[in-house]
């Protein structure tokens, strides 16, 4: 019985080995090129947007269009067209009052900040809360 038992173990594990290295050779290679053509893709509509709009628009875009969509890529992709997005906009008047330091540990009152800022406009998901993080870096590098 414990042979049976330990021959069937070893075939389980020679064959997730084995199934675990046909898709790392095949299947993520493909998907991190989706993803980095997808980046490329959210980087240059950023531009083109903020080339005709301000910081303002930027933001209140990314979060409209975030708003609309849920996930780990969503939110890294609406990141990188606000980043890009205000790399490129005219300023806003505003843009970076009352906008907390940006600190690589948010403290709880930027935590706090940027969740009132989403549940205010009715934004949902813990990406919102992220973007708002794009614009405390931006705030924090434009002022220094």
């Amino acid at each position: 019985m414990w042979r049976k038992f330990l021959f069937l173990l070893v075939g389980m594990l020679v064959a997730g080995i084995a199934l675990l290295w046909f898709s790392k050779s095949t299947w993520l290679p493909q998907w991190n090129a989706e993803l980095a053509d997808q980046a490329q893709t959210f980087k240059e509509e950023g531009q083109q947007l903020g080339r005709q709009h301000d910081q303002a628009f930027c933001l209140a875009e990314s979060l409209a269009r975030f708003n609309t969509c849920s996930g780990f890529a969503c939110t890294v992709n609406h990141g990188i067209l606000l980043k890009a997005c205000l790399q490129e906009a005219a300023p806003s008047d505003g843009f970076c009052e009352g906008v907390p330091a940006f600190q690589e540990k948010p403290s709880e009152d930027d935590k706090s900040w940027a969740r009132d800022y989403c549940w205010q406009r009715d934004i949902r998901g813990d990406g919102c809360k992220l973007l708002m993080r794009q614009q405390q870096y931006f705030c924090s590098a434009t002022n220094n």
